[in-house]
């Protein structure tokens, strides 16, 4: 697993366990090479961003359990694929971002700069 640390360089904060997210199902939005999506943006999923996903050809807000997935609905918190986020900025669908539990990892794909137009958690 890569180091745990936020864009800032500072600790990684969780993104969420209820429902339970990241790709080790850590409840932080962790990556490594075994992550080839880089589940590495924490959201705060809306409507129209989960509308567009499944328009895009991934359903988040279906249930699976067989796979343990409760379904996500607006207002969850979630480690969502970094090229996802940037797709949906890109069709100006993209849901807010909690950048103290983005892995900087997510920064080799959005700059900075992105994420924090729809930060969250700056003041």
């Amino acid at each position: 697993m890569d180091k745990s640390v936020n864009v800032f360089g500072e600790p990684l904060e969780p993104c969420s366990t209820r429902p339970l997210t990241g790709f080790f199902r850590d409840g932080c939005c962790n990556t490594s090479e075994d992550d080839p999506g880089s589940h590495t943006v924490c959201v705060e999923v809306t409507r129209e961003f989960l509308e567009f996903s499944r328009f895009r050809g991934n359903d988040l807000s279906t249930p699976m359990p067989q796979f343990g997935f409760p379904g996500l609905k607006p207002g969850d918190a979630w480690c969502l694929c970094a090229a996802r986020w940037l797709e949906a900025y890109e069709h100006q669908m993209a849901p807010k971002v909690y950048l103290m539990r983005t892995h900087r990892k997510a920064l080799d794909i959005v700059p900075l700069d992105k994420l924090k137009e729809f930060a969250a958690d700056l003041n």
